[in-house]
């Protein structure tokens, strides 16, 4: 699978996830999630379009929290994928650059991070994440 295949698998699966596990506590849907969150019934697919739009910002601010680590998930394409627990070494970045088509220098890791955190949100909502403009190019 590729690694943007890696990032959307484990957001989806977080998103089904954090609904099943909150239905097996006896807790109603409705009480189980924030507003927004999809059920896991409407993720069950994540290939196929969604019902609803995941909540890209309410799973990684809630791994954010549970990680023993201060990451920030929101500027920095490294914290993100650390807390999808994927390798997040510059060797996983560049392909994951080439995967999604960068034209820059992949030497200069910097623009090249910057690039890859906007690509792989607009890509998120692209595939169904509800993720804020801000975050997108």
């Amino acid at each position: 699978m590729s690694i943007f295949g890696n990032i959307l698998s484990a957001i989806f699966h977080h998103s089904s996830s954090a609904a099943a596990a909150s239905s097996a506590a006896g807790a109603p849907p409705a009480q189980s999630a924030p507003a927004g969150t999809p059920t896991a019934a409407s993720t069950a697919a994540p290939a196929a379009a969604p019902a609803a739009a995941v909540d890209v910002t309410g799973i990684m601010d809630g791994l954010a929290a549970q990680s023993s680590e201060r990451l920030d998930w929101r500027r920095s394409i490294v914290d993100l994928m650390k807390l999808l627990n994927l390798d997040s070494g510059l060797a996983a970045r560049k392909e994951l650059a080439q995967e999604l088509s960068y034209t820059g220098d992949m030497n200069d890791s910097a623009s090249m991070n910057i690039w890859l955190h906007k690509q792989v949100m607009t890509k998120l909502a692209e595939n169904g994440g509800k993720v804020p403009d801000e975050l997108r190019v």
